[in-house]
């Protein structure tokens, strides 16, 4: 066990552009394409808000009356996927010539499409990790809470029209803000209704392309969860007394 992240895993996290969020409760999982903001530890964080988790945190953003809001707040028990993988899918042998041509972005398709896979086929293809952890939904109002949405606010503020953000974008609604300019910020991150969610890293699994895989665990979270009977002292912005 250790304190910090292996170096892999924080390189996806630093390169990555979404994740996918496992939610769970009453037994029936959701999942859902974050952007998420990655703060290292040692983070500048700690000093000034000490009521956030210590860190390595993940920040994401949530409507209050989403889905993945309800199950956050009924079980604040968390898995992610994030990966360094360019997705796109090759032809395979059953498909026919017009469903290989077949895209929604018409002639583009085929150059795009080869390479995407050549980049798979080079070192930028390398890991997934499964990262594990627990959820805490920020009271409204706060300061942790402000500090946490300017952070990710900074995080996913993108240039203009850069090259990157035009050929990988995979969200519809996504590419819909930022032909409006604002890079989906308006309804993600910047309205006043959404929830901050901070996940606090507990363990996980990092698996390679070649299908071996690797096991992690922070020191820090396994000695939080033990010290606390199992449960944080902090879950979803309310303590044994209430909000906080």
């Amino acid at each position: 066990m250790s304190d910090q992240l292996p170096d892999e895993v924080i390189t996806c996290l630093q390169n990555a552009r979404f994740l996918h969020l496992a939610t769970c409760n009453n037994n029936r999982p959701h999942v859902s394409l974050m952007n998420y903001t990655y703060l290292p530890a040692p983070s500048p964080h700690q000093p000034s808000h000490p009521r956030l988790p210590s860190g390595p945190l993940i920040i994401m953003t949530s409507n209050p009356s989403s889905k993945k809001t309800t199950n956050l707040l009924q079980n604040p028990n968390v898995s992610l996927l994030v990966h360094d993988w360019v997705s796109t899918r090759p032809p395979n042998i059953a498909s026919t010539s017009s469903e290989r041509e077949r895209s929604p972005v018409g002639a583009r398709s085929s150059s795009l499409a080869n390479m995407l896979m050549q980049l798979n086929s080079a070192a930028v293809s390398s890991i997934s990790a499964t990262i594990n952890g627990e959820t805490t939904v920020l009271s409204p109002g706060t300061e942790e809470e402000r500090w946490c949405k300017e952070q990710h606010l900074a995080n996913n503020t993108f240039e203009a029209n850069g090259a990157a953000q035009d050929l990988f974008g995979t969200s519809p609604t996504q590419e819909r803000s930022m032909s409006m300019g604002d890079g989906g910020r308006g309804s993600y991150i910047e309205d006043e209704d959404v929830r901050v969610v901070v996940v606090r890293i507990r363990d996980g699994r990092i698996s390679d392309w070649k299908g071996g895989v690797k096991d992690f665990c922070l020191t820090g979270a396994s000695r939080a969860v033990e010290g606390s009977g199992g449960q944080a002292g902090l879950v979803n912005g309310e303590g044994a007394d209430g909000p906080v």
